[in-house]
């Protein structure tokens, strides 16, 4: 995978330690682009290349809203610390675990956001989020696994979105990137806060 690893975000060692690229042994039509090979055992490896301009295009997406406008969602509990780290430094939306139907929908809710764009961490469990995003026609940035169905998602991370590494690096890249995008941080400037905050134990 040598060849892969110039101007990656972060280096190709970190990863190939979370696990970013193992997929599942499973994988739809639309994400067979992003995989690389398929091991002996049959799980799919997706192209870090790819994995790291996705999360590059993410960050450019993002960092053209204020925190207020974007949410961001996981239903899965391999999101949730990193998603406690991205609220606390940059102030964006987020809802960890049961997202609470009608809240981009029902605007006589006390609990109505409008987002300008959102994003999951798997457009699976968090696919009420998804329908409605998409019925409000709100941009959707998702996490996808060589297993996920891509519909109405806007723009795919294609990565490993089961592991609690692999998540919590996405979030930390995201985290990193949105700041220094939007001059919070200077652009070789780190987190306060260690990676590792963002990985679940």
């Amino acid at each position: 995978m040598s060849e892969q690893t110039e101007n990656l975000l972060i280096d190709s060692n970190e990863y190939l330690k979370s696990g970013i690229h193992i997929g599942t042994k499973f994988k739809t039509k639309y994400m067979s682009n992003f995989i690389y090979k398929t091991r002996p055992d049959g799980l799919s490896v997706l192209n870090l290349k790819k994995i790291d301009e996705r999360i590059a295009m993410a960050i450019n997406m993002l960092s053209q809203y204020v925190p207020e406008d974007i949410l961001i969602v996981s239903r899965r509990e391999n999101g949730w610390r990193a998603l406690k780290q991205l609220h606390k430094l940059t102030n964006i939306k987020v809802i960890s675990g049961r997202y609470p139907p009608g809240i981009l929908t029902n605007s006589n809710l006390e609990t109505f956001t409008e987002p300008k764009i959102i994003f999951v961490a798997d457009p699976w469990p968090d696919k009420n989020a998804v329908e409605d995003a998409a019925k409000m026609g709100i941009p959707i940035i998702a996490l996808c696994d060589t297993n996920n169905q891509s519909n109405k998602i806007d723009l795919v991370i294609p990565c490993n979105n089961k592991g609690k590494k692999s998540v919590g690096l996405v979030f930390y890249l995201v985290t990193l990137g949105y700041l220094r995008k939007r001059g919070v941080l200077g652009s070789s400037e780190e987190l306060t806060v260690p990676m590792e905050e963002f990985f679940e134990e």
